[in-house]
């Protein structure tokens, strides 16, 4: 598989920028696959979502994968980059940061029910300037239903450590490797213990549990795209599909058809 070529992308600020009057505004940009928005942070808050697509978000020495029906809520002032897996319709929405749905400095997985989906689309349609009261209204519902929405995501923490580093970008580009943790432990020159306990104390995973992460997190274009799941499983190393389905439906409450469904 080779290493795809990503364009870089400027992000544009919104029409206008979010405000007390007017707590949420949008930027709308369809964008194409391999597209790279490069390390950028805003004074306000920020819910990444796609209409259409796959994205995803790398922030706070993690990254994300977000299928359709799912966003992310990135707090103010978080640097960020978003990298576009499958052709996108790209609409976040920007926060007033004193109207944040959510508390602290941590990213937020949520789940886009299909009243939060329209009424996005819904705000996309208004221009601030000439329905102030009616985008207010709308700012006001986006942000009661955001508070309603968190979820489980499919989130690959990255480490610091060198060796850890070497290991976990391997796997990052080739998934699928059947290497066990004490031929990882050969190849970059750590002993089979350090690295499980690197694995605990920088990631919080264990590398089965995180190997299994980025694993889902490459099904995701792929399932997105409608590749058969059998070749996913094949691809990302799994014995049969049913032992992939039944470790995805373990994970997120889903089957993989389901979970990536529009």
């Amino acid at each position: 598989m080779g290493v795809p070529v990503l364009h870089h992308t400027r992000m544009c600020p919104p029409r206008e920028a979010p405000s007390a009057a007017i707590p949420v505004t949008m930027i709308a940009r369809d964008l194409q696959a391999d597209e790279f928005l490069s390390p950028h942070s805003h004074p306000w808050g920020q819910v990444t979502y796609a209409l259409e697509g796959v994205l995803r978000i790398t922030a706070l020495n993690s990254s994300w994968v977000l299928p359709p029906m799912r966003a992310i809520w990135i707090p103010p002032q978080i640097e960020h980059e978003v990298t576009i897996l499958e052709k996108t319709r790209l609409r976040p929405l920007c926060i007033f940061a004193a109207r944040a749905p959510f508390a602290g400095r941590d990213c937020q997985v949520l789940e886009v029910s299909n009243l939060l989906r329209q009424l996005i689309i819904s705000l996309e349609q208004l221009d601030p300037g000439q329905e102030p009261a009616r985008v207010a209204l709308l700012a006001e519902l986006i942000l009661d239903e955001l508070s309603r929405s968190s979820t489980r995501p499919i989130r690959v923490p990255l480490p610091t450590d060198k060796r850890l580093k070497t290991l976990c970008g391997n796997l990052i580009d080739k998934p699928g490797s059947p290497l066990t943790l004490e031929q990882w432990a050969q190849v970059v020159g750590a002993s089979e213990r350090t690295l499980a306990r690197l694995f605990e104390r920088e990631l919080g995973l264990s590398f089965g549990q995180w190997r299994q992460q980025v694993r889902l997190a490459h099904a995701a274009p792929m399932i997105a795209r409608g590749v058969p799941l059998s070749q996913v499983a094949q691809e990302l190393g799994y014995a049969s599909q049913s032992a992939f389905s039944a470790m995805f439906k373990k994970t997120f409450g889903s089957s993989p058809t389901a979970f990536f469904k529009p």
